[in-house]
């Protein structure tokens, strides 16, 4: 069973296991959102490879959409089931008429004898975050620990533009790839 401890809006959710000092600092220096060009990187979904963009495979929507990425940052898997791992991301930057970006990053588990995912519901996962005031490009990240395995894990990641008033003025939903957790020396399951 998948839990998690609360997170900040502009830190991260971290499902059961213990997360490192070291690596706590790497994860928040990773969340760092502010204009992609004060970071030296490129917008959400262009390749760049500057700090504050991901490497991961991910997917973004066709032109003339809002500038928004969803990622797979890493998947870890192990016998122990307490060290297998998922890091899901999001990007999005701001739009004209908004004054509020938000995001919201579910974590969804499919085994391999069903036929569609479904979300994982854990305290502290499927929780919208909104980026500082004044902040052009917002990125969030979303680490879980603790996965079944034989399983497929990946992130549903949601992304609302809202005005000065609260209204709703965009949203999206993007898919990110899948995260195959197996453990050593078991074959893969079927697709």
């Amino acid at each position: 069973m998948m839990r998690s401890t609360p997170g900040s809006a502009r830190g991260t959710t971290r499902a059961a296991g213990r997360l490192t000092a070291a690596l706590a600092a790497a994860i928040s220096a990773a969340l760092i959102a502010c204009a992609p060009h004060a970071l030296g990187a490129s917008p959400a979904g262009t390749g760049g490879g500057g700090a504050g963009t991901g490497t991961g495979a991910g997917s973004t929507p066709p032109a003339g959409k809002p500038p928004v990425s969803a990622t797979l940052e890493g998947c870890t898997t192990s016998e122990e089931q307490s060290e297998r791992t998922a890091v899901f991301a999001g990007e999005m930057s701001m739009i004209p008429g908004a004054a509020k970006m938000e995001m919201r990053i579910d974590v969804l588990e499919r085994s391999p004898s069903e036929e569609a995912f479904h979300v994982v519901a854990a305290p502290g996962l499927g929780v919208w975050r909104w980026a500082a005031p004044g902040v052009k490009s917002y990125r969030y990240l979303k680490e879980v620990t603790n996965l079944a395995a034989p399983a497929y894990y990946r992130g549903s990641v949601r992304f609302r533009w809202v005005n000065a008033k609260g209204k709703l003025v965009k949203a999206y939903e993007l898919r990110t790839p899948r995260c195959i957790q197996i453990p050593k020396g078991t074959p893969p399951p079927e697709q």
